[in-house]
């Protein structure tokens, strides 16, 4: 085959692919080199928070499915309506019936705290 205007051989061809191959088709060893790595987070940046057991996630992920968006940031009622709107489950309705009357919630997580879990 005939490469007629390249400037360099195949075998440097060859490795330059090879040089980019973790980035173009994202194989396993693409970072490598220590200034493709993810930099930690700085100290004026939040904690990362932990990370919840199989179950925990299931759950939360469950509770949240029956508040809505909108309800945000809501107190107990706000929620509560939230949740009946959206068919919650008795044991949701009844999760949101013990959080304090004067919170007000921004998320989902809030709520799961607020509830001791």
């Amino acid at each position: 085959m005939d490469r007629g205007s390249n400037k360099h051989a195949a075998r440097i061809d060859d490795q330059m692919a090879d040089e980019v191959r973790g980035i173009v088709q994202g194989v396993t060893g693409g970072r490598v080199e220590e200034f493709r790595e993810a930099e930690p987070s700085g100290e004026d940046q939040p904690e990362v928070s932990g990370v919840l057991e199989e179950f925990e996630d299931r759950d939360l992920s469950r509770f949240g499915r029956y508040i809505g968006l909108s309800a945000f940031p809501g107190d107990r009622a706000k929620l509560r309506h939230s949740a009946e709107n959206l068919d919650a489950p008795d044991d949701v309705l009844a999760d949101l019936d013990s959080l304090p009357d004067d919170q007000m919630f921004r998320n989902v997580v809030e709520i799961w705290h607020a509830l001791g879990r």
